[in-house]
């Protein structure tokens, strides 16, 4: 007897005080359909990480009414006008965020592992790069060897652990051992954020074949794609399907 599919949904970048509000009520509208069985949210849920931003993010994202996996982004910091706050108490708002409507159980047969990308302070001029640190790498390895059952193994941070696609801006410090690191735990797939445009591409890790997943953006920040949000679909037993789901302009 075949396994039935699992929907989820990856979305990423909808940065509350930049937002386009057509575009969420659109993906607020495919989930209501769709009831996925997760949505998993690559990060830059606001523009400047201030406390407005962050409570219309929580009004809008408990709206939802769906299980919910949240990771920061380098928006969700306090922005450099707030250097006290964001050398001192980085992700106090994210975690408030976190705990009042993120935080769900996987679904069975499902790992879904964070991996921090985002570091308050960096020795390069900008801080906006993606950074894994030792101490945040061997934590998703921690989680993932604790879900060593799990058929389907995701990795969820928010800036593309390689160079980006396209070459847009160099890659993420720590990132090239992270991905080599992730493939020999068993991970499956790392899906990320950050660039606003949606991308699909399997690697092979020393023989250890990774899918490494982007998705686009619901705010007025575009690039070079329409608002958009990934569908994924998977059957255990099976491959994952990735389907871009774009708003209609």
């Amino acid at each position: 007897m075949t396994a039935a599919p699992r929907l989820l949904f990856h979305v990423s970048d909808l940065h509350f005080g930049n937002e386009d509000r057509a575009a969420l009520d659109w993906f607020a509208q495919e989930v209501a359909r769709d009831r996925p069985e997760a949505i998993i949210c690559t990060g830059d849920l606001t523009m400047r990480g201030s406390a407005r931003e962050y409570a219309a993010a929580q009004d809008y994202l408990a709206a939802l009414q769906a299980p919910l996996w949240l990771v920061p982004g380098n928006h969700d910091v306090p922005y450099y006008h707030h250097m006290l706050r964001r050398l001192t108490r980085p992700y106090s708002r994210f975690r408030g965020l976190d705990a009042a409507v993120g935080g769900a159980l996987a679904p069975e047969g499902l790992a879904i592992v964070p991996l921090k990308t985002v570091a308050r302070a960096q020795l390069r001029l900008n801080w906006s790069k993606g950074r894994v640190s030792e101490a945040d790498l061997d934590a998703a390895l921690h989680g993932l060897a604790h879900h060593g059952d799990a058929s389907l193994r995701l990795v969820a941070c928010h800036h593309p652990l390689i160079a980006e696609p396209g070459g847009k801006s160099p890659s993420t410090r720590g990132g090239a051992r992270a991905v080599a690191a992730l493939a020999r735990a068993g991970a499956t797939v790392v899906l990320s954020g950050h660039v606003h445009d949606p991308f699909d591409l399997t690697i092979d890790c020393e023989g250890q074949p990774l899918r490494l997943i982007g998705a686009g953006t619901l705010s007025q920040r575009l690039r070079s794609s329409r608002p958009s949000y990934n569908r994924l679909v998977w059957t255990p037993g099976d491959d994952l399907r990735v389907t871009v789901r774009q708003a209609d302009r």
